[in-house]
């Protein structure tokens, strides 16, 4: 039988539907071949001695590298989704059309570059340029969150066609919004519910029954576990979550960090086995900049595998249909091998 189950964070409900259930291998098995990069592409802008082909570095690491010899750095997005407030205004207007609203396009947009080398994507990083990549994504969150137009920062990496990517070499995005949108509101709402009924954050509550139930926990480690999800939205979906209660992800310690790089790409380095190289998008939940020591929300970082199409029915009632059942996507990534993937393995996928 089909089921329902419903998101005990955000009161959203899925089906999964057991039944269709697929094998990875069918998941992966419309996949091109395996294109063999090279080290540096000359005509890529994101790759060593191409610097002048993008807007000046905001950030590069390890502090102090020389020009060409970095392995993280950060730049304003040539094509932003939004902009810089003009002559440094620090409040947002907003204006009435007829019965509509608008507001300026006000914020930032940054490109994180996580490796120099065009065919090294994060499961193929060593550990320390894993953590770059991650002390990357914290300093540019503390410093764009202190903006006086900043309400949100959203940490995200779209990897592949089927997520979104439109450059192959390996880079995440951050943006700064001065609006806070309608679904972060409502998992915002709904954690407060949560907490104003029991006193307890609802997802230090899932994350403890998790770890003590275990068929849904693929790893953890001292500060993190990673899990799917009871009412995952789609196959292989997994939530990586701080086992410390913080709000945002600004607070995240440098002990967090090192075990943050180790997970996330044992994680990445799982799917990629088991799935052939999936499409994904990752996003870093967190709270608006004013909630930062709120008891009722938690940080976490969501992993959506691209492996199905939304269709009508998903559209129109905003269910979604999961033909894998979360217990069963665990397991399989358990007996996956999380160590880093080898060139060579990259290049015989």
């Amino acid at each position: 039988m089909p089921e329902f189950r419903q998101n005990l964070a955000t009161k959203e409900w899925i089906i999964l539907s057991a039944e269709r259930a697929k094998r990875p291998e069918e998941f992966a098995r419309s996949r091109p071949p395996a294109m063999e990069l090279p080290a540096t592409d000359p005509n890529c802008p994101f790759c060593p001695g191409q610097e002048g082909n993008t807007p000046d570095a905001i950030l590069t690491l390890p502090p102090g590298a020389d020009p060409g010899n970095w392995d993280v750095r950060v730049v304003p997005n040539k094509f932003p989704a939004l902009v810089p407030a003009p002559h440094g205004e620090c409040h947002v207007c907003t204006n009435q059309v007829g019965p509509y609203l608008r507001r300026e396009g006000i914020g930032y947009h940054e490109v994180v570059i996580d490796s120099p080398l065009h065919n090294h994507d994060l499961p193929l990083l060593t550990h320390n340029q894993m953590e770059y990549v991650m002390q990357a994504y914290c300093d540019r969150y503390n410093a764009l969150i202190a903006l006086p137009t900043t309400e949100l920062v959203v940490i995200f990496r779209n990897h592949g066609a089927k997520a979104g990517t439109s450059l192959i070499h390996p880079h995440s995005q951050i943006v700064a919004s001065s609006v806070v949108p309608f679904p972060v509101r409502n998992r915002i709402y709904e954690g407060q519910r949560y907490y104003d009924t029991y006193a307890h954050c609802v997802y230090c509550d899932m994350l403890e029954y998790e770890l003590r139930e275990g068929t849904r926990v693929v790893m953890n480690n001292d500060h993190f576990a990673v899990v799917a999800p009871y009412a995952s939205s789609v196959p292989y979906e997994v939530i990586v979550m701080p086992k410390r209660h913080h709000a945002t992800f600004g607070a995240v310690s440098a002990d967090e960090i090192h075990d943050l790089a180790y997970v996330l790409q044992n994680v990445l380095a799982r799917l990629w086995r088991l799935l052939d190289d999936p499409d994904y998008n990752y996003v870093i939940d967190t709270a608006p900049e004013h909630m930062e020591e709120v008891p009722f929300y938690h940080w976490q970082i969501r992993i959506i595998p691209k492996l199905t199409t939304q269709a009508g029915f998903e559209i129109g009632s905003g269910i979604g249909i999961n033909v894998l059942p979360p217990e069963q996507a665990a397991e399989q990534l358990r007996a996956m091998d999380g160590s880093r993937i080898t060139l060579d393995e990259a290049n015989g996928r």
